[in-house]
């Protein structure tokens, strides 16, 4: 139910997210953050609790996780979180994959933490770098050749991701679909075998194509359905002098039921009494998975590599000492520079086995130090 009244009861900010009194701003919206919302301005941390049982947070440094790619060529992916729509995996490959792959389930948008290489598909060669979205459509036949030493994010959802429409700021911000980078035709030669295997991506089980020729033989190519690659550096940020902006202003891509933002480097909120930092929340509709890229908040490092989970209806958010350093702190931090990717999700993420036994091992590795 859409309301066009928004009440206000007990003691209040006059303006959202500013000039709090000592109070703790706790949103409880619909529809991520578009639909119809309630600000609980609360005396305590709402984030202050003890969490026990399987909608807990998650936090784990992936910079230690070690996927089957990583020390084997013939390896994979790890599988990090998953549900009917949307599956997330750590690439950590270090040589080009003996064998191509295809994913038959869905779309694959590839976030490059760390490392250079390229991906050869049928529509040709896919250079990346450090901050580049690698998207390929559901169905193409690639395989991936690092020059060094890999940390990739992988993001599948079953449905086509799409560019979100472009609504009031028109066709060019804050993302410009005439900066992507798209692969010239190229008929691929090497490696000469006597077969070449092809595995398809799915859930549940494996399956693998042998052809006699290359399966990377295409000479040309035309249409609308490709592959490309995005990075970051070129997307433009949406920005506000007087009050921190919900995370879904910057939405780069989406699917049914996934949507993929980020935080990125910006100028910081101007305005006095304007609180700098993302407001408590518990998402009630979505659940949210943030990896961390690099950079630093007013003047705090970033822990990059780092991948959270915050479920839906649980509170999350900035701890209060971050925030109140942030506050003293106006007249001398000017931008905030922190490179957060994140994902959200209509249904509940489920963590793999492999990423709960390494939170395990890092809270005991915490309580033993």
């Amino acid at each position: 139910m859409e309301s066009f009244v928004q009440l206000r009861k007990g003691r209040t900010p006059r303006q959202v997210h500013r000039d709090l009194d000592g109070l703790k701003d706790d949103e409880m919206g619909r529809s991520g953050f578009t639909g119809r919302t309630a600000h609980l301005y609360r005396r305590n941390d709402p984030t202050a609790y003890r969490a026990e049982g399987p909608l807990s947070p998650l936090d784990v440094q992936t910079c230690d996780l070690e996927p089957g790619d990583l020390h084997d060529p013939e390896g994979g992916p790890m599988p990090l979180f998953g549900n009917e729509d949307c599956r997330v995996s750590l690439s950590r490959r270090r040589a080009a994959a003996p064998f191509y792959e295809r994913n038959v389930d869905g779309d694959e948008l590839w976030f490059v933490h760390r490392g250079h290489g390229h991906f050869e598909t049928e529509f040709g060669r896919l250079p990346y770098r450090p901050g580049d979205y690698v998207y390929l459509p559901k169905s193409t036949t690639y395989r991936q050749v690092p020059e060094d030493d890999g940390h990739l994010l992988l993001i599948e959802a079953t449905e086509e991701f799409r560019v979100p429409p472009a609504g009031v700021l028109g066709r060019h911000f804050p993302y410009d679909s005439s900066l992507v980078t798209v692969p010239e035709a190229e008929a691929f030669e090497e490696p000469v075998l006597d077969e070449y295997e092809v595995r398809l991506r799915h859930a549940g089980g494996r399956t693998s194509l042998f052809y006699p020729h290359h399966p990377l033989d295409a000479e040309g190519w035309k249409g609308d359905n490709f592959p490309f690659t995005f990075n970051i550096e070129d997307y433009d940020v949406i920005t506000s002098e007087s009050v921190h902006l919900p995370p879904t202003v910057h939405l780069f891509m989406q699917a049914t039921g996934v949507y993929v933002m980020h935080f990125l480097p910006r100028p910081a909120e101007a305005a006095r009494g304007a609180e700098r930092m993302p407001w408590y929340h518990r998402n009630v509709d979505y659940d949210e998975v943030a990896f961390y890229h690099g950079g630093s908040v007013f003047g705090v490092d970033m822990p990059s590599g780092l991948i959270s989970h915050a479920p839906q209806g649980v509170h999350h958010g900035v701890p209060e000492r971050a925030r109140e350093r942030s506050r003293r702190r106006h007249d001398v931090d000017t931008r905030v520079e922190w490179k957060v990717i994140s994902i959200d999700t209509r249904r509940r993420m489920v963590a793999s086995e492999a990423l709960l036994a390494a939170a395990r091992a890092e809270v005991s590795a915490e309580a033993q130090a």
